[in-house]
């Protein structure tokens, strides 16, 4: 299609500026299917349970923030032509050093992770069936098959559908469980209620606050997006991503309020405590709701998935790429990076190793106790990233090696800052957290 495409009929970049339309709208439902996973949910039903609706004001602060970042993200891609990589790398070789270990460490645990989390609900929906490592084991089998042979459109497409899952499935729950929308506007009020801080930085921080925020920028390209003059769609595209994001987090704060703050039901942390959640729903309104909430939960885990296998393993094989490439100065790449440059990585070794990485080595753990020394690791990598993104997009997007005119302002500065330093107050928390 002529509007997607990267180039005039001349071969010269378009320029000229795109309508923002809904018809474009595309990597920002992929980034929210990918970033809200099963545990941010908990997470946030556990914040319910505890202060009812006194940290809505906090989702929506979350919110702002997230749209704040994850447009940064986008804008350097497309005022550069260059991958947010390619602009670490041009900050001095400690980013790749940090990357080259979180992303090989990350991944390995994270596959772990994902394929448990997606077998959970499968196996609470199929009791008598297989059990855990069975499930795990095929929908990690599924998402790296589904990576492999698709591009880019069809995994949108596919990445759609199961967020319109979760999204009507969330919805239809909170709205069972019967809002109180008095509270709910009250709580929009800033307050901290005592011992609710970490909970409070957790909501505006955690959900749909990962890795998956920098891969947006390598979708944009994916999606055709190329240069500037997607700029505008860009912006829409991201704010629909987000949005989404805090209807989600409204709609399980309000499950937690309503559902298990006044009857004081607890929650295992973590993935399971949605099958827990689905035994709630079960006696309080019966089996059909139960089980479709077990069916959103699974769509929930499952495009996290399919989305880090896709969007990480993007990543990993710009980050190969650039890591071959002569330094030059970290010079401009001489073509704008877009849907071609994604697809030529799709099809590279470097993207297929890492979706075998994310898939196979990770199945070991499913039968092993995460080894200590790794867990420590892992958690402290994952700290690290959100503050590293963070502050290395404050840093790129005032230098010289931005465009004058999509530079930082004084609203972006603001943001990126703040989230920049709750990025580093939240990492500090979580490496206090570890086992050591």
């Amino acid at each position: 299609m002529a509007e997607t495409s990267a180039t005039t009929g001349t071969g010269e970049p378009a320029s000229r500026p795109r309508r923002s339309s809904w018809k474009y709208i595309g990597p920002g439902i992929v980034v929210a299917a990918t970033g809200v996973g099963a545990g941010d949910l908990v997470a946030t039903l556990i914040a319910g349970s505890k202060f009812g609706y006194t940290l809505m004001w906090a989702a929506v602060i979350g919110c702002v923030v997230k749209i704040s970042l994850a447009e940064a993200a986008g804008r350097w891609h497309l005022a550069t032509g260059r991958t947010l990589f390619d602009g670490w790398r041009s900050l001095g070789p400690w980013t790749t050093v940090y990357f080259a270990i979180y992303v090989v460490v990350w991944g390995f645990i994270y596959g772990a992770t994902a394929m448990s989390s997606s077998a959970l609900p499968i196996v609470a929906l199929f009791p008598d069936g297989p059990g855990l490592k069975f499930w795990a084991i095929v929908t990690g089998l599924i998402g790296l098959a589904f990576v492999w042979f698709n591009r880019y459109a069809v995994f949108e497409k596919v990445m759609t559908v199961l967020i319109g899952i979760m999204f009507v499935v969330v919805v239809y729950v909170a709205a069972r469980v019967v809002p109180d929308v008095g509270a709910s506007f009250a709580g929009l009020l800033p307050v901290l209620p005592d011992g609710s801080l970490l909970y409070t930085l957790g909501l505006i921080g955690g959900v749909g606050g990962t890795i998956t925020m920098a891969a947006y920028g390598y979708w944009v390209n994916a999606k055709g997006w190329s240069n500037a003059s997607w700029m505008k769609v860009m912006r829409l595209d991201n704010r629909v991503a987000y949005i989404t994001t805090g209807v989600f987090v409204v709609a399980m704060l309000i499950v937690g309020a309503e559902l298990l703050h006044a009857s004081q039901v607890a929650l295992t942390s973590g993935d399971r405590g949605l099958v827990d959640l689905g035994e709630v729903l079960e006696d309080r309104f019966g089996t059909g709701t139960a089980k479709l909430f077990l069916v959103g939960f699974f769509a929930t885990s499952f495009s996290s998935l399919i989305g880090v296998w896709h969007g990480v393993s993007l990543m990993f094989a710009d980050f190969v790429e650039r890591f071959r490439a002569p330094a030059a100065g970290a010079a401009k790449t001489e073509e704008h990076e877009g849907a071609q440059s994604a697809d030529r990585r799709q099809r590279s070794l470097p993207f297929r190793a890492y979706l075998l990485w994310l898939t196979f080595p990770p199945m070991t753990l499913l039968w092993l106790d995460e080894p200590f020394g790794l867990v420590i690791a892992y958690g402290v990598l994952g700290a690290f990233f959100m503050p590293f993104l963070a502050l290395t997009l404050l840093w790129l997007l005032n230098s010289s090696r931005t465009p004058a005119q999509w530079r930082n302002g004084a609203v972006s500065n603001l943001m990126l800052a703040l989230s920049g330093l709750l990025f580093v107050v939240l990492c500090v928390q979580q490496v206090r957290e570890l086992p050591w």
